[in-house]
């Protein structure tokens, strides 16, 4: 039997039978209820597109009120023991995980594609010495598809293909590239011989030393994190991918925009909102007055919360774990302590738990960020190159979606109309 939607228009006294499919009604659907032949049809307001479905995709799955997120039907918590982030990434770009031989293929090819062109370094170098890192990632990987103009090709699969290898690959170099232009330090070059995030960590660290060697608990921490920032549905970033990508426009392009969102601080920059709460309580003696001014409506309690999950973000699970092995290599960050004591009683408090407000990713994965030394504009640097392979993946499923078409919302349009323009002779007269 097909489930569908009786819908009475109260202004005409008809009544309309909406197909749903798969927990949704189609808004052309909608479009088909007006008042007559000639009248527009009925539109959807849903500013920031909190209750509309953009398109069908198969790579992420979230059920917010049960705290639940996989990757293409695997549950985080598995990938994030058992996994490494590029078999993640092929897992989100294919579909399925990579046998023994794909697997070497596929980091063979990344390991390979790590170097970007001379001529990439010089346009990085021009920016200025204080040029916020995100923009140079941002300009740096449109400016990629002026060296790949064949990456113009997206109905080529064997072209898509090796723009989706090119962009994973070289994605750390560019990051670590505007870390070091930021501080004025030479560029280091891609390490072939080193893993995906091992080589990130030398071309970030490495300085007079002719083999850089990170710490393995700090490299696999890093990895997970990779993991846990590798896609997370219709988000804002991911949303202005697609949103571009619906052009055909190359994927550096598409990419770029979605770097461009993630810039934003109600999107990317959480963490560093975090980092500066637990600053401003300063100790543990402090957090009840801090909690008390969260409820009188004098605080925001940072990095608590989501858009999605009313449950515990799954991912914040697995960085509190991450911590113990990065703090056992460069020492427990005294914020730490606070951060613990905060959830804690965050928590337990019926204000709070009524409200749904648990932790999310954004709480723990600055102090990890911060232990690595990196400076607050890098912590967005480090998502986006963990997020690339979901871009990439969503990318991809949109350019072989056929019901995919550009993207063109409507607007409800509320300025005057019918306006008689007067010269300018006479308005300045």
């Amino acid at each position: 039997m097909t489930e569908s939607l009786t819908v009475r228009d109260n202004r005409t006294g008809q009544e309309y039978d909406v197909p749903i499919a798969d927990g949704a009604i189609k808004a052309a659907d909608l479009g088909k209820i007006k008042t007559g032949d000639d009248a527009p049809g009925l539109a959807v307001y849903d500013p920031g597109f909190v209750n509309t479905a953009s398109c069908r995709s198969s790579v992420t799955y979230i059920d917010g009120d049960k705290g639940i997120l996989e990757y293409r039907g695997y549950p985080i918590e598995q990938l994030a023991e058992g996994s490494t982030f590029l078999e993640v990434a092929y897992l989100l770009i294919h579909g399925s995980l990579p046998s023994k031989v794909e697997y070497e293929q596929w980091v063979h090819d990344i390991t390979y594609h790590t170097f970007v062109h001379e001529n990439v370094k010089g346009f990085m170098e021009g920016f200025r010495y204080d040029a916020h890192p995100m923009g140079m990632l941002m300009a740096s990987v449109g400016a990629l598809s002026t060296f790949y103009p064949e990456a113009g090709m997206i109905q080529d699969a064997d072209n898509r293909q090796m723009q989706i290898i090119r962009m994973i690959a070289k994605m750390p170099t560019l990051g670590a590239w505007s870390f070091r232009h930021a501080q004025g330090k030479p560029f280091v070059y891609p390490d072939n011989d080193l893993s995906y995030t091992a080589n990130f960590l030398s071309m970030l660290f490495k300085m007079s030393e002719s083999k850089y060697e990170a710490d393995e608990r700090l490299v696999r921490a890093l990895d997970t994190l990779f993991i846990l920032h590798a896609d997370h549905e219709q988000n804002c970033s991911t949303n202005a991918v697609r949103s571009v990508g619906s052009s055909q426009v190359d994927p550096y392009s598409a990419v770029a925009a979605g770097i461009g969102a993630l810039y934003g601080p109600l999107h990317g920059g959480a963490n560093e909102a975090v980092l500066r709460m637990l600053r401003r309580i300063g100790s543990k003696e402090n957090i009840p007055d801090f909690i008390k001014g969260v409820k009188d409506g004098n605080e925001r309690l940072m990095g608590f919360g989501h858009r999605v999950y009313k449950n515990y973000d799954p991912r914040a699970k697995i960085i509190k774990k991450a911590c113990d092995d990065v703090f056992e290599v460069t020492g427990v960050n005294p914020l730490l302590e606070i951060a613990l004591e905060l959830e804690k009683i965050a928590l337990e408090d019926e204000y709070f738990v009524k409200r749904k407000l648990y932790p999310n990713v954004d709480f723990y994965s600055g102090l990890i960020y911060e232990a690595f030394q990196f400076p607050p504009e890098m912590f967005t640097v480090l998502f986006a190159i963990g997020r690339t392979p979901g871009w990439l993946a969503q990318w991809l499923e949109l350019t072989q979606d056929k019901e995919q078409r550009i993207a063109r919302p409507k607007q409800l349009y509320m300025g005057d109309r019918g306006l008689d323009f007067t010269p300018r002779e006479q308005r300045w007269a």
